[in-house]
């Protein structure tokens, strides 16, 4: 028996378990990568979004004005653009409320942005929990693959009254196989997740500071509406 086998004899000669592993680890690698790039692009949108909309909101425009930009495109805001989105429009429907008190007026934008921010947040971590189950799982899957191919070899073996390295090679390589693409799945997968992790904590902070210095906005909007309201009943 020659010892001369390339990855691809090694594969096809592996024995059924073994290969429904690898299909499973290969499956598994390619759905990892296709989060991996997608999840990529979302993020990496989310921050330019966030770096843009802080940008316009602090150089002082109105707010109305911003609101008009924001509701402008066809497509839903996203990011830190619906958290104000979501504030600004409650904050509108409770001020031309009569009676309507300016804790009251920030309690219903405070609640309006978080409910918002959790949308956000919903999204933005989608997928990140089958990068981590990917990554924690493939070792494990590709060392079951290897222990399965290898009882075979020593199966081998034991049917053979004198068995040479040559002949149980190709088993043990083929197991082995199986271990190196667990990690080659599991690898990719966990410093993805580690890393996309991070970045949404950190949006996640963002849009907290966001939410409160707003809110700290809209409630002096909405002591200024009042007074401004008492002071037109006065002259009524």
């Amino acid at each position: 028996m020659t010892a001369d086998h390339s990855f691809l004899d090694l594969v096809l000669g592996a024995s059924f378990i073994v290969q429904m592993v690898m299909l499973l680890l290969l499956a598994a690698s390619v759905a990892s990568w296709a989060i991996i790039l997608r999840k990529r692009r979302m993020l990496h949108s989310a921050v330019d979004g966030a770096d843009g909309f802080e940008a316009r909101f602090w150089s002082g425009g109105d707010l109305t004005t911003i609101f008009r930009e924001v509701i402008a495109g066809d497509a839903a805001p996203r990011d830190m653009a619906a958290l104000f989105e979501a504030g600004f429009r409650e904050f509108g429907r409770l001020v031309q409320q009569q009676g309507t008190a300016p804790e009251q007026v920030l309690e219903g934008c405070h609640r309006a942005m978080r409910v918002a921010q959790m949308r956000e947040m919903d999204r933005l971590e989608r997928n990140l929990a089958t990068l981590a189950t990917i990554g924690s799982t493939s070792p494990y899957v590709g060392l079951f693959g290897t222990v399965w191919g290898i009882m075979n070899s020593f199966q081998a073996i034991g049917n053979v009254q004198s068995a040479t390295l040559a002949m149980v090679a190709p088993g043990i390589s083929e197991a082995l196989i199986a271990t190196a693409m667990g990690l080659f799945a599991a690898i990719p997968a966990v410093i993805a997740y580690n890393r996309y992790a991070d970045q949404v904590t950190r949006l996640e902070v963002r849009f907290d500071t966001f939410t409160e210095e707003f809110a700290a906005i809209l409630l002096r909007h909405a002591h200024a509406a009042r007074g401004a309201g008492a002071a037109g009943g006065a002259r009524a």
